[in-house]
């Protein structure tokens, strides 16, 4: 049931992507709204997390939701999704390629399936609970890097919470120097899948929310890797932190890591 219930999830953040590539082509500026400093919103994101809603309570219609936008308050016994309509706004409003709906799947507390479709690229990332990964139909994995200075790492730079910037450039001075390179897309779910296919070596950024990153972490798992908190421990949905691997870099990046958050 549950890797059914994750192809049709595939669908519904299709349908979601197809809109928000259609409303990309006219996007009006003058039509962003600010929910805090430096934190924008659409109305695209709003449309498309109400689309993504409808749709998915004709999939599981027990299931309640957690939503970045707020949609609705259903709140599920055993099942919710975790929705980010539009993981990357800010690019979205700028013109900058890299953006992407994300859905996962919590059963009780554990989550079992996600769903994070990149729209520029069409790539569709997908798993569920004992299941690979998948990219467009193809099974992936998680890179073979085996140290920091075999990889490409990203990140997500602070935006309006700049209570430990410090310790924040102070970590990403010391990975700069020992890398193949940091790059920051600006979606957290798209870091996650690229993690998860290889094309990271690692990821880790905080001040996250659990709609930018639970399909992410399905994928990433399922493809191989770790997801962990900056202590180390396998709750990150809700410790506003995270870092992805590819299970190899794990001990190295939280020994780094650990020095400037404690």
């Amino acid at each position: 049931m549950l890797q059914e219930i994750t192809n049709q999830v595939t669908e519904v953040a299709r349908e979601a992507g197809s809109f928000i590539r259609q409303e990309r082509q006219n996007f009006d500026p003058d039509r962003i709204e600010y929910k805090g400093l430096n934190d924008l919103v659409s109305y695209v994101d709003k449309t498309a997390e109400q689309q993504i809603v409808a749709s998915l309570q004709k999939i599981l219609p027990e299931a309640g939701f957690i939503t970045e936008e707020k949609t609705t308050t259903k709140v599920g016994e055993r099942y919710n999704w975790i929705i980010d309509p539009l993981d990357g706004t800010t690019n979205f409003i700028h013109g900058l390629p890299v953006f992407s709906v994300s859905i996962g799947l919590q059963e009780d507390d554990k989550l079992v399936a996600g769903v994070v479709y990149e729209v520029n690229q069409d790539e569709c990332f997908y798993a569920c609970a004992d299941t690979p990964a998948y990219l467009n139909g193809k099974e992936i994995k998680v890179s073979k890097a085996p140290t920091i200075g075999d990889s490409l790492l990203a990140t997500g730079f602070p935006y309006y919470n700049f209570e430990k910037q410090s310790q924040y450039i102070g970590l990403f001075s010391e990975l700069m120097r020992s890398c193949h390179g940091l790059r920051r897309l600006g979606s957290a779910a798209v870091d996650l899948v690229y993690t998860a296919c290889g094309r990271f070596d690692a990821y880790y950024e905080y001040n996250l929310n659990p709609w930018d990153v639970a399909g992410g972490i399905v994928i990433l798992r399922q493809a191989g890797g770790h997801a962990v908190n900056f202590s180390g421990g396998d709750e990150c949905l809700n410790t506003r932190e995270l870092l992805a691997t590819n299970g190899k870099l794990t001990e190295e990046m939280l020994q780094v890591i650990q020095k400037y958050f404690k």
